[in-house]
């Protein structure tokens, strides 16, 4: 129960927070609280140097954060927050895409900066992240894929490196691939080597165009004869009910 109570209260303080920030940067107690929180997890996750067990300790630490991530979603109006925009990048590096599309869209929306360490825009480092994500996955798996669409749209106007975005459209065509739609697969890859000649799907490109080619046409349904006959008058006699 307390808890439960705790965690409320830290939804309703976060949205207080950025309420009263407004466009202004975050401050304020549970801002203060979130980042000293933040600045202990950042140190332990600089002490490890195995990348496998960054990933583990992000998914252990991610939790502690989500109360307060949805109060500043709940109520903010695009004040500048360290906090949420690190939660962004740790959702994407343990795979929730779908997390961090929830941070993203506000960030976006609010033109937030991923911070001072980062050479790239927030569009920029989703658009990167969450490729990389969905180019690790296997050829049959097209889960990513829903999500990737809604980065690229989310995206559409943002500048950003040619190359950069020539990953985003080759994940989309392995989504495609592995969903068995074969011309929007050919279709993102060729629009990824018009971005970046060396993204790498020449290959990929000619093995869909030579499936296609070889596909068997579409046949229309055979139907069935015996239901479509027109009905015939019987030539016997019915038999008699009495018996």
């Amino acid at each position: 129960m307390v808890s439960s109570i705790r965690k409320h209260f830290e939804r309703v303080s976060a949205a207080q927070a950025a309420a009263d920030a407004g466009e202004a940067p975050m401050q304020g107690a549970e801002y203060e609280l979130k980042m000293a929180q933040y600045f202990e997890d950042y140190r332990r996750l600089k002490s490890i140097q195995s990348v496998e067990r960054k990933i583990e300790v992000k998914r252990e630490i991610l939790p502690n954060y989500a109360e307060y991530v949805a109060g500043v979603l709940e109520t903010g109006q695009g004040a500048q927050d360290e906090v949420i925009m690190r939660v962004m990048l740790w959702r994407i590096d343990v795979g929730d895409i779908a997390g961090a599309l929830d941070i993203a869209r506000y960030a976006i929306k609010h033109k937030l900066d991923p911070g001072e360490e980062f050479q790239r825009s927030t569009a920029a480092i989703l658009v990167e992240e969450s490729s990389d994500q969905a180019l690790a996955l296997a050829d049959d798996d097209d889960s990513l894929l829903d999500a990737l669409r809604e980065i690229d749209t989310l995206t559409q106007g943002a500048d950003m490196h040619d190359p950069i975005r020539a990953k985003l459209h080759k994940a989309l065509g392995n989504g495609h691939r592995a969903r068995g739609e074969l011309p929007e697969a050919i279709a993102k890859y060729q629009r990824a080597r018009e971005l970046n000649e060396r993204v790498g799907v020449k290959k990929d490109i000619e093995r869909l165009e030579r499936e296609l080619k070889n596909a068997p046409p579409a046949t229309e349904p055979e139907t069935d004869s015996a239901t479509t006959a027109e009905p015939q008058p019987s030539t016997s006699q019915a038999p008699d009910a009495t018996g």
